[in-house]
């Protein structure tokens, strides 16, 4: 019962196919503002979940746009040749997060993430 406005940024957990595309499952992640962190409201969607995400170091890389799909998977495999095979992270899911709200025309920030291991 209580409107918490929108966080950002807002993350959806990818999982790469062996060809580099998206398989249809995704996870998508809202930040809940500090003053709610230590006691969240209880969700009344049942398909809604309270996940605590440990501290984690990340690789990433960003561009600006409307970010579509292929914008991600592009960006993703240019973060991934730039890393290299001596790097080594999580490769069986990444982070797509974006961090402006869709009326937003122009300096729209995008980020790849792939979580070190």
């Amino acid at each position: 019962g209580v409107g918490m406005g929108m966080t950002a940024p807002v993350s959806i957990t990818a999982f790469p196919a062996e060809d580099g595309s998206l398989q249809h499952k995704v996870k998508v992640s809202l930040r809940i503002p500090s003053q709610f962190q230590a006691n969240p409201p209880c969700p009344s969607d049942e398909s809604v979940k309270i996940e605590e995400r440990q501290g984690m170091t990340i690789y990433s890389t960003q561009f600006g746009g409307y970010a579509k799909e292929v914008d991600y998977v592009n960006y993703a495999a240019k973060l991934k040749s730039a890393l290299g095979s001596e790097v080594a992270y999580r490769k069986d899911f990444y982070f797509c997060s974006g961090y402006d709200p869709p009326m937003k025309p122009y300096g729209r920030r995008n980020e790849v993430w792939f979580v070190k291991e």
